[in-house]
């Protein structure tokens, strides 16, 4: 079977848990929903990845990655939903960037991706804005990420 994107950056997550730095991995539980959400510095991806996502290798490159899974019952795994996605990336001078959001689709798996610059050991708060297609509510969600480019 063919793995995910989003499973393959977990995964690698996952792999570096040692290395906090390098990657933050967190999901943030709204009512019936879990947002996954994650950010990483893009020479981390192989060039096969960054390729077909055409998203461009680099140190002073990072990569925000959001996925929206509506829970299931009973513990079973749940189902990837798309929604409308915003991101909003706020460093430790409260200077805002907005991190434009893409959506990616493979199989039934959908998620979305933003890339921007960063500058070694920037610390960058993320806000996240969630609306699950067919529901009224946005949900929000923040992750912080402190990035090393040297």
């Amino acid at each position: 079977m063919r793995k995910t994107f989003f499973s393959l950056l977990l995964g690698w997550a996952i792999m570096v848990g040692g290395s906090a730095p390098a990657v933050a991995e967190n999901s943030t539980r709204v009512d019936g929903y879990t947002i996954h959400h994650n950010a990483l510095t893009t020479d981390h991806l192989s060039p096969t990845i960054a390729s077909a996502y055409q998203i461009r290798r680099s140190k002073s490159r990072a990569m925000l990655n959001v996925s929206v899974i509506k829970d299931a019952p009973d513990n079973a795994p749940g189902k990837s939903v798309t929604a409308r996605v915003t991101a909003v990336a706020k460093n430790l001078l409260g200077q805002e960037r907005q991190v434009p959001m893409r959506e990616v689709r493979e199989g039934t798996a959908v998620y979305y991706i933003g890339d921007f610059l960063v500058a070694d050991r920037e610390t960058l708060n993320f806000q996240l804005s969630v609306q699950p297609d067919g529901s009224s509510r946005t949900y929000q969600a923040s992750l912080s990420q402190e990035f090393f480019t040297k």
